[in-house]
């Protein structure tokens, strides 16, 4: 599945929610409240990967570890789709402008040769 196809699955579950939400509260997330919702995933994902790293017990470790980068990655995509980013392009330009910078800076550190 390619990063398209991860987006257009990930708008459907946002239509869900906002048809859930619609019916159980009467209005949907705003943007704010996805990033909220995201902000709160990330800590979650912290606390695994504490566990995974043996500074916290947690039951299910890898089942949730994979679960809570899932929601990360969902709320990633649905948060681009909300504020109109190609999240390719940006993720390809990202990693060719890191790359770039990387790769001068071990130059730079290497010295003359």
């Amino acid at each position: 599945m390619d990063l398209d196809e991860l987006q257009r699955r990930a708008l459907r579950i946002h239509d869900l929610y906002d048809e859930l939400n619609l019916r159980e509260r009467g209005r949907v997330w705003t943007r704010e409240e996805f990033m909220l919702g995201f902000v709160g995933d990330v800590g979650d994902l912290a606390k695994i990967v504490m566990a995974q790293e043996g500074a916290r017990d947690m039951p299910n470790g890898r089942p949730a570890l994979e679960h809570e980068l899932a929601d990360c990655l969902w709320s990633v995509l649905i948060l681009a789709h909300l504020y109109n980013v190609d999240l390719n392009a940006a993720f390809l330009r990202t990693l060719d402008e890191l790359d770039q910078s990387i790769t001068a800076r071990g130059r730079r550190d290497a010295g003359p040769a």
